[in-house]
């Protein structure tokens, strides 16, 4: 089995010896009640991985000497995914499956036929739950590059988005091409688009193809909004060879 991985900040895994306290530290040595000898992951989340060993447990935080340390480039090409804003706790499962197949970038969508609506008020909660289920998701998936969750996108972001992309795909039931038949490039940036479950509308498709996005189907099944992404990310992490 794999090591545990657990965030810690780049500067302190310069450093030949960690400590690990706070949060991170107290569910390590309180939850996971790793031992002195064994072996755990040190992460700043943005690339930087430490291999390291316990050397010393306290109530609340573990003492760790490092082995080694590397920092693999990013993945390439990047993969993100526009989501539209699915219903109840749906984001967070659609945030956390993406994650642990190593999607690079969520884009949170206030698509046209969206049911939930992120007021002003509630907004930075809900991004924030959007980022600790990322945070906690891809500490599960042992990544050492975690994704990012961005600010909650207009039609208009999505497609200046679209526009800069390498490849925008654009995921609708009605398209004749399929997804696996799409030619992806070696580098750049993929935008995968998923609309909400009433659909996107002929205006928001209209201006997405003015963009530069390809619609496309998945298969002959009509999926979620809030597992289309993460179909979509496998289908396009397999044609890369990311997988």
């Amino acid at each position: 089995m794999s090591p545990p991985v657990f965030l810690a900040p780049t500067d302190a895994l310069d450093r030949d010896t960690v400590v690990l306290d706070g949060p991170e530290g107290r569910h390590a040595a309180t939850v996971r009640r790793l031992r002195p000898g064994e072996r755990v992951d040190l992460t700043d989340g943005d690339g930087l991985l430490a291999e390291c060993v316990v050397t010393a447990v306290d109530r609340a935080s573990l003492t760790l000497d490092v082995l080694t340390r590397r920092r693999p480039p990013p993945p390439s090409p990047r993969i993100t995914v526009v989501q539209a804003l699915p219903k109840g706790d749906r984001g967070e499962l659609a945030v956390e499956t993406m994650t642990e197949v190593g999607v690079d970038e969520i884009v949170p969508w206030s698509a046209a036929r969206c049911v939930t609506r992120w007021r002003p008020e509630r907004r930075d909660k809900a991004l924030a739950r959007w980022r600790g289920t990322a945070r906690e998701a891809g500490k599960q998936a042992r990544r050492s590059r975690l994704p990012r969750i961005a600010d909650l996108a207009s039609t208009a972001d999505v497609a200046g988005r679209i526009a800069a992309a390498s490849l925008a795909v654009v995921l609708h039931e009605e398209a004749d091409a399929p997804l696996s038949a799409v030619e992806p490039p070696t580098d750049g940036e993929i935008v995968a688009v998923v609309g909400p479950e009433g659909g996107i509308t002929a205006e928001e498709l209209e201006r997405f193809s003015a963009a530069g996005g390809r619609p496309v189907r998945l298969g002959p099944t009509v999926l979620r909004t809030s597992t289309a992404g993460v179909a979509a990310a496998a289908v396009l992490l397999a044609a890369t060879g990311r997988w």
